[in-house]
C-alpha cells in the first residue's frame, strides 16, 4: 500500500472504529440500564467467563438449572467456544457483566480496520470508507450488539483478518484466522469450509481450499457430535431440521431425493427471504456478483433450512452478525470490476442504506428510559450478596456479579431469595397471569415479601 495514504488513512478509519465503539457500548449500557439485557444469554456468559477467570470449566449456572443439565453446566456442553476463555483476564480488571458489553464493543468495531484494508486494495479509497462506515453502521452489527453478549464478538474480526490476509497472499495469516473461527463455535466449520469453496476457485490457493473444505465440514461434525456431548450437551440438542428428517442421513436424503422440499423451505416462512434481502441488502446486492459469495451459502443454508428455531432466520438478535463481514467482501470485490464511476455511486447507496436503516433497528433506543428502573434497582438491592436467588430473567444481570443467579422460570427452584417481576411478560412464561400465579404459590409455600412494588416482588423463604 502507498505511503502517503497508509498512515493517515488507517488512523481515520480506526477513529471512526473507536467511536462506533463507543457507540455500541452506549447502546448495550442502555439497554441493560433499562431492562432490556437478560439472563438469557448476558448471565449465561457472565457466569461462564467469571469461572474461566478463576481457571475452572466455563459453568453457567443460569443454563444449567433450566435446561435440565444441572448447575454445574459448562457452555462448551452447548457450544464450542472456547475463544471465551480469552476474555477471562478482563474479569480480574472488573468482575461485571458490563465488561463483556464493553469488549464485545471493541472486538465488533474492530473488524472494519482489517475490512477496510480489504475493500481498498479491491475497490479503492473512496469505496473502502463507505464500507467501513457502512459495517459500522449494519443493522446486523446493531443486532448484535444490541442483544446482550456472544461469542459472534470475534467472528466478524476474524473473518476480516482471513480476507485481507488472503487478499495479501500471507497463507500463514488465513490459517491462523481460521483456526480461531474453529474455535468460536460448532458451526464456524461451515464457515470455513465455504472460504474453501471460494479458494477452489483460485489458482494457486486449490490445495489450502481443499483442506479447507475438509477440515470445516469435520470439525462440525466432531464438535457437535463429539465435543460438546464430551463436556454435558447433547448432540441433537439444536437439530432443526425436523421438516427434512429425524437425523442428519435423512435430511441429506430428503434434499438429494426432493429438492424442492429444501427450496420451499428455504422461503418459509416469508422473514427468510426478508432477511436474506436485507443481509444481501447492505452492499446493494453486488455481493451476488463475487465468488466470495460462495463462503456465506453452508452458514446460510444452515440457519435458513431449519424449520425450528425460529430466532435463527429473523433479522433480530446476532445470528446475521456472523456473515455480514462477508457479504460487504464480496461486495467491494465485485465492485473492482466496474466502472470507477458506477463504483463510487455503489459507495454512496451503502452509505445511504445503512443509514436508512438506523431508525428501523436498535440504534433508536439509545435515549431509551424506563420508569420502573427505579423500582428494579431498589428490588435487586435487598437481596444480600452472596445469595443463591432466582432472578426475572431482566432483573439477573443485576445481581450475577454479586449472587449465584437462577432464572426465576416456569419450575420452581425453592431458592432462598426470589426477584419476581408481574409488570410485564417476561421469558420463560407465556402469560402474565402465570407469573402472578407463581408469586402467590410462593407465598402460599412460606415465602414471606421484602419488597413490592412497581410490578417487582421481593421474596424471602422463611
Amino acid at each position: 500500500m502507498p505511503g502517503r495514504w497508509k498512515v493517515p488513512d488507517l488512523a481515520v478509519v480506526t477513529g471512526l472504529a473507536a467511536l462506533a465503539a463507543c457507540l455500541y457500548t452506549a447502546l448495550s449500557l442502555v439497554r441493560l440500564a433499562t431492562l432490556k439485557a437478560g439472563a438469557y444469554d448476558l448471565v449465561i456468559f457472565d457466569q461462564a467467563i467469571r469461572s474461566y477467570s478463576r481457571f475452572r470449566l466455563p459453568v453457567a449456572m443460569v443454563k444449567g438449572v433450566h435446561n435440565g443439565f444441572g448447575p454445574g453446566f459448562s457452555v462448551l456442553g452447548d457450544h464450542w467456544s472456547p475463544i471465551l476463555a480469552l476474555l477471562a483476564p478482563l474479569y480480574w480488571i472488573s468482575d461485571r457483566p458490563e465488561t463483556l458489553l464493553i469488549a464485545q464493543a471493541v472486538l465488533m468495531a474492530s473488524a472494519a480496520v482489517p475490512l477496510w484494508v480489504f475493500a481498498r486494495r479491491a475497490a479503492g479509497r473512496f469505496a473502502a470508507y463507505a464500507v467501513a462506515v457502512g459495517y459500522l453502521l449494519s443493522w446486523p452489527v446493531v443486532e448484535a450488539v444490541a442483544f446482550d453478549f456472544h461469542e459472534v464478538a470475534f467472528v466478524p474480526l476474524l473473518t476480516a483478518v482471513m480476507l485481507e490476509r488472503w487478499q495479501a497472499g500471507r497463507r500463514s495469516g488465513v490459517v491462523l484466522a481460521a483456526l480461531g473461527l474453529l474455535c468460536v463455535k460448532e458451526d464456524m466449520g461451515l464457515l470455513v469450509a465455504g472460504f474453501g469453496l471460494v479458494l477452489l476457485t483460485r489458482a494457486g490457493w486449490r490445495w489450502l481450499g481443499g483442506a479447507f473444505v475438509a477440515v470445516g465440514l469435520g470439525f462440525t461434525v466432531l464438535a457437535s457430535q463429539v465435543l460438546i456431548p464430551a463436556f454435558g450437551g447433547r448432540p441433537d440438542y439444536y437439530w432443526a431440521y425436523g421438516a427434512l428428517g429425524a437425523g442428519a442421513g435423512e435430511a441429506v436424503r430428503t434434499v438429494l431425493t426432493s429438492p424442492l422440499t429444501a427450496v420451499e423451505l428455504l422461503g418459509t416462512p416469508p422473514v427468510k427471504l426478508l432477511t436474506l434481502a436485507l443481509l444481501l441488502g447492505v452492499t446493494l446486492f453486488a455481493a451476488l456478483l463475487s465468488p466470495l459469495a460462495l463462503m456465506a451459502v453452508p452458514l446460510l443454508a444452515e440457519r435458513m433450512l431449519a424449520s425450528s428455531f425460529p430466532n435463527w432466520w429473523v433479522p433480530e438478535y446476532h445470528y446475521n452478525a456472523f456473515l455480514v463481514v462477508v457479504v460487504f467482501a464480496a461486495g467491494a470485490d465485485a465492485v473492482r470490476r466496474w466502472d470507477p464511476r458506477w463504483a463510487r455511486g455503489w459507495a454512496v447507496g451503502v452509505v445511504v442504506f445503512a443509514l436508512a436503516c438506523v431508525p428501523f433497528f436498535s440504534l433508536n433506543q439509545l435515549g431509551a428510559s424506563n420508569p420502573r428502573a427505579v423500582a428494579a434497582e431498589q428490588a435487586v438491592a435487598a437481596v444480600p450478596d452472596g445469595a443463591l436467588v432466582e432472578a426475572a430473567n431482566y432483573l439477573a444481570p443485576a445481581l450475577t456479579a454479586r449472587a449465584d443467579v437462577l432464572l426465576w422460570d416456569r419450575e420452581p427452584r425453592w431458592a432462598p431469595w426470589v426477584v419476581a417481576e408481574t409488570g410485564r411478560k417476561t421469558f420463560p412464561f407465556q402469560s402474565l397471569d402465570e407469573q402472578r400465579a407463581r408469586v402467590e404459590l410462593l407465598r402460599q409455600k412460606g415465602y414471606e415479601v421484602v419488597f413490592e412494588r412497581d410490578g417487582f416482588t421481593v421474596l424471602r423463604r422463611r
